[in-house]
């Protein structure tokens, strides 16, 4: 009996893919570069499973993968998935969720942490010469501990995020979500609200939601108005999840005092977007899981995963909106 054939379409350990290659015969693809949508459009056809990072899963790639049976996620996220073209070619879609929540957690606190007390103003000043020219306290931050943070999204990450703010740092955490959490309310001292008086009241607010249909946008001109002006914005989830002009005005104007962003609109950001010239805003390249044990771990699941189904195994992690 034949393997079955798949394609890993991002860079993975050698143990990884001689893993793969003993269960299935795994297609040879040129990681000496990024490997494009296209080089696995090009290749997809021949497969029967595949591990993807973020290349899009879509209709025109689902009508050429015709003996397509899995799309292995590394990441715990999936909007790049079009679930409805899945369901309709019979593609079972996994992801690789819990690995991350940690490694991405304590980024968040990173984030945090570095906007409030300018860490990255910081270490330009010390390395650019200036340390003798500091005048009139101009390089203050504001206070963490003690603080108020909201939560937009009390998932597994969320819930790492608030046991860091309310056990660490000491923090009067809320939170909004889709439902309550009452086993996190209580583990954690923490206390739900409704989303206005959360932004209203917060010193730090964390955006940790998916990107659906009911979030893009959510952080608009309205609710970056009821924000306090001495507040910080942190967004780990998804870019969309943000209006980045009414963010960017918000800004300008100083109608919050700063924000942390691992995530964008477009990515990456044009060279042009007024984000990068601000000194209050501390911005990172979409690498809130880069760690290399956890990137590791996160294709070790998704290759895992893969294997399974192909082998008729009772399949792990599949995406919730296609459980049965």
């Amino acid at each position: 009996m034949s393997k079955p054939k798949v394609l890993i379409g991002y860079p993975v350990k050698d143990e990884i893919k001689e893993y793969v290659g003993e269960h299935c015969e795994l297609i040879q693809m040129d990681y000496s570069k990024a490997i494009t949508y296209d080089d696995i459009y090009e290749r997809i056809d021949e497969v029967e499973g595949a591990v993807v990072l973020i290349t899009p899963i879509d209709k025109k790639l689902l009508d050429k993968g015709k003996k397509l049976k899995v799309v292995s996620n590394i990441t715990v996220g999936y909007n790049n998935f079009d679930i409805d073209e899945m369901k309709k070619a019979g593609v079972i879609g996994t992801h690789s969720p819990e690995i991350l929540d940690d490694t991405v957690a304590d980024f968040v606190m990173g984030l945090l942490i570095s906007t409030a007390r300018r860490i990255t103003e910081l270490n330009s000043f010390v390395k650019e010469g200036s340390w003798k020219k500091i005048e009139n306290n101009h390089l203050m931050g504001l206070d963490v501990s003690g603080t108020k943070v909201g939560i937009i999204g009390m998932g597994r990450i969320g819930e790492e995020v608030a046991r860091r703010c309310s056990l660490g740092f000491k923090m009067e955490v809320s939170y909004h979500n889709r439902s309550r959490k009452e086993e996190a309310e209580k583990k954690f001292g923490i206390s739900y609200k409704p989303m206005d008086e959360l932004l209203s009241e917060s010193d730090f607010v964390v955006v940790l939601t998916p990107l659906t249909d009911e979030t893009h946008h959510l952080m608009g001109e309205r609710e970056f108005s009821l924000m306090k002006r001495n507040a910080i914005l942190v967004n780990a989830s998804r870019g969309p999840v943000v209006d980045e002009k009414a963010l960017i005005s918000a800004l300008q104007e100083g109608r919050i005092a700063g924000a942390g962003l691992d995530v964008y609109e477009r990515e990456p950001l044009d060279g042009d977007n007024p984000l990068l010239k601000m000194d209050n805003v501390v911005l990172s390249p979409h690498i809130a899981a880069g760690t290399q044990r956890t990137y590791d771990d996160l294709a070790w699941n998704a290759a895992r995963c893969m294997v399974r189904i192909l082998e008729g195994e009772e399949p792990l992690n599949v995406i919730p909106e296609m459980k049965i």
